[in-house]
């Protein structure tokens, strides 16, 4: 019998070395650990702890559940044959751990600036919150969720505290082509060619002699090359501590790069890192904190962990990730666990990213008078299985999760922008946009009616647009939103019906004015153009082996999008309207347009939308032959005008949409706005009231 123990010791203590404990998030360094917002308590879980460090993994590249890292086996190993990496870490977690609520918020930084604080806790920005500004009202903190970011990027430039990753490189000999598209804010002789703050590949001897550059006024125009000896490309090394650094890679133009005009930069690069372990970044830290795993895993109470639930929240890029993070079947930790309990991918629309393949560049989208080719906008792009008849692929964005059990709980939300500017109908259309697509059980799609992709501050300047900036606000929907994911996966208790528009009830049309029923206001443009993605070939190994070898690539036909239906004012119906535009002093569109005069003239303005006011009187509305009710027929007073506001705001928090809290806040901001339209009714009244 002894001999028989033995034996069965000397297994399992030889399964757990080569088993998934082995790997994974092997240990945390805690560089600060301090009072959060000047040591404020938040309602009964009291003060908060910022905890930030760094983070370091080791990965084993013939575990199944790493297998869909590309180039992850062309990594270095060390001596256990595993793969290194780390990222920056910050942590706000209650000082008394216990006082929590259990439940994680991971934020996914956006290009390594924090986006859930200013979203949820209506906080001012900063990627190192210490204090009561940053903290916002405490939202979040008042909830008792643990809030964690970390570094998932790894083409970011050091600086501006943004947190990044250090993905493995690779050592052996690798080319590839690398295309960046470059369209100036302003007249330059000179620019990075990625986003600012971001690194690019590499250029080899034979790229910088052999590199191309194109030039088009818009996307539709043919490429004109511009001679290789009128232009130079400027690359220069970065002081890091990352052996994954990228460089910086300028390109000059001394004839003058201008202002929203297209150019394409076409070279061979060197030295891919493995963009796609960001996916295993995130997944292996929060597995980490919910198992209570880690050397020096800063939330455990007498050495047992307390985090039970785990979501994350990602906007616009970070949303995207989200999207291709479950695609890939990242949510399945190397124990074959589920890591996020539930997600909200915020205005990703139909979207995923450059994140996952050889020479990835995950600060590349996908616009329309901007940023083209790029992979973000490819099927699949609905969350349940379906046939894509461009490409004769059949899956869906939770295929893989579904199959390992590991499909998280989903909170689709989006602003109605990105219908016009991100595709967002393919979401939840078959490809071709004939046939509304079925939400499995787990997933709930919020569109939020009348916003834009983040909302503006207002102002009725129109700046470089035809129309001013939309602002209106979609951020208190998503404070309700995150407590009714909490509750379904804690609870079970059914989150609010879903509300987007739909082919079947009329309320998803085609994008033309005479289909959507938009009202002719004077002096308006409706939109010549839309994001309508294509089916691309990349060439022969992207499908299996994710290695781009056609640049640019090649179209070969393309998916058809829809937008949300107008109403008689030309606010959208089929939505969760905001409740400003709900109860309206101004259409609120999802799409704006260029000035007609500068340059990209009648191009959407990317990722906006357009507040376009009521007139004010009658006689106003008379005079000018608009269609659309004035402020003054419509509700008279602005009493009479906040009533129905404070009626609507109690009608979503009935129906779960809004907190209670948040209906003063609502209210008195849309007090400040619409007071002066009715002083100014008033004054025009005065003069007749005068005279009689």
């Amino acid at each position: 019998m002894n001999r028989l123990l033995q034996v069965f010791t000397i297994t399992l203590v030889s399964w757990l070395l080569v088993g998934p404990l082995a790997a994974e998030l092997t240990r945390f360094e805690i560089l600060t650990r301090e009072p959060f917002a000047d040591g404020q308590k938040f309602g009964t879980v009291g003060e908060y702890e910022r905890i930030k460090g760094r983070v370091y993994y080791e990965l084993d590249p013939e575990l199944p559940q790493n297998q869909n890292v590309v180039d992850l086996k062309l990594a270095p190993r060390n001596q256990a044959g595993r793969v290194e990496l780390s990222a920056d870490l910050i942590i706000l977690a209650p000082k008394d751990l216990s006082k929590g609520n259990r439940a994680l918020l991971y934020d996914v930084n956006n290009r390594g600036n924090l986006t859930a604080l200013r979203m949820l806790n209506f906080a001012s920005g900063g990627n190192d919150p210490q204090t009561q500004k940053q903290a916002g009202d405490g939202f979040l903190m008042r909830e008792g969720f643990t809030y964690v970011s970390s570094g998932w990027d790894g083409e970011l430039l050091p600086g501006s505290s943004r947190l990044s990753l250090v993905p493995p490189v690779i050592q052996q000999p690798i080319t590839g082509k690398v295309r960046c598209e470059i369209v100036p804010g302003k007249d330059t002789t000179r620019t990075v060619v990625n986003w600012a703050n971001h690194g690019s590949y590499r250029p080899t001897a034979k790229g910088l002699q052999e590199a191309t550059l194109t030039h088009r006024l818009l996307a539709g125009h043919p490429r004109v090359p511009i001679p290789r000896s009128e232009w130079k490309l400027h690359v220069t090394e970065v002081d890091s501590d990352s052996p994954a650094q990228l460089p910086k890679v300028e390109l000059e133009y001394p004839a003058g790069l201008k202002k929203l005009q297209i150019y394409e930069l076409i070279y061979e690069a060197q030295d891919p890192v493995v963009m796609g372990t960001g996916f295993t970044a995130v997944r292996d830290l929060v597995s980490a904190l919910k198992q209570g795993t880690g050397e020096g895993n800063p939330l455990l109470v007498e050495g047992k962990p307390v985090i039970e639930r785990a979501h994350s929240f990602g906007v616009s890029q970070s949303g995207r990730f989200l999207r291709e993070m479950m695609y890939w079947g990242f949510n399945e930790d190397e124990a074959g666990q589920r890591v996020f309990e539930g997600i909200i991918p915020h205005v990703s629309g139909s979207g995923m990213g450059s994140f996952n393949h050889r020479f990835a560049q995950p600060t590349r989208h996908v616009g329309q008078h901007d940023h083209h080719d790029y992979p973000p906008d490819r099927f699949p792009f609905a969350y349940a299985a379906q046939k894509d008849p461009l490409s004769g692929l059949t899956e869906g964005i939770l295929t893989r999760a579904e199959a390992s059990g590991t499909a998280p709980l989903v909170m689709h939300t989006q602003s109605s922008s990105e219908y016009w500017n991100r595709s967002g109908s393919l979401s939840h259309t078959d490809p071709l946009g004939i046939t509304d697509v079925a939400l499995p059980e787990n997933v709930r799609f919020y569109i939020i009616g009348g916003t834009q992709h983040g909302p503006s501050r207002f102002t009725t300047e129109k700046g470089d647009g035809q129309t001013a900036p939309n602002p209106a606000d979609y951020k208190p929907f998503l404070r309700a939103l995150l407590l009714s994911l909490d509750n379904w996966a804690k609870e079970g208790t059914a989150p609010p019906a879903s509300v987007y528009p739909m082919i079947s009830e009329g309320t998803l049309v085609s994008w033309t004015q005479n289909a959507t029923g938009f009202p002719e206001i004077p002096g308006i443009r409706y939109p010549g153009v839309i994001q309508q993605p294509a089916y691309l070939d990349f060439g022969p190994r992207w499908q299996k082996q994710r290695i781009v070898d056609f640049q640019p690539p090649l179209p070969r036909g393309d998916y058809r999008v829809l937008v949300p239906r107008s109403g008689p004012d030309g606010n959208e119906l089929g939505c969760l309207s905001a409740p400003e535009v709900a109860v309206p002093v101004a259409t609120y569109a999802s799409w704006r347009l260029r000035s007609e005069n500068g340059p990209a003239a009648n191009q959407l303005y990317s990722l906006s939308g357009s507040y376009i006011p009521f007139p004010l009187t009658k006689a106003e509305r008379e005079q000018r032959g608009d269609p659309r009710a004035s402020v003054e027929e419509r509700y008279g007073t602005l009493e009479a005008y906040l009533e129905q506001l404070a009626a609507q705001c109690e009608a979503y928090e009935k129906a779960g949409y809004l907190l209670q809290g948040d209906r003063e806040r609502i209210l008195q901001t849309q007090r400040e706005r619409v007071a002066p339209l009715f002083a100014k009714i008033n004054a025009k009244a005065e003069p007749s009231e005068k005279g009689t």
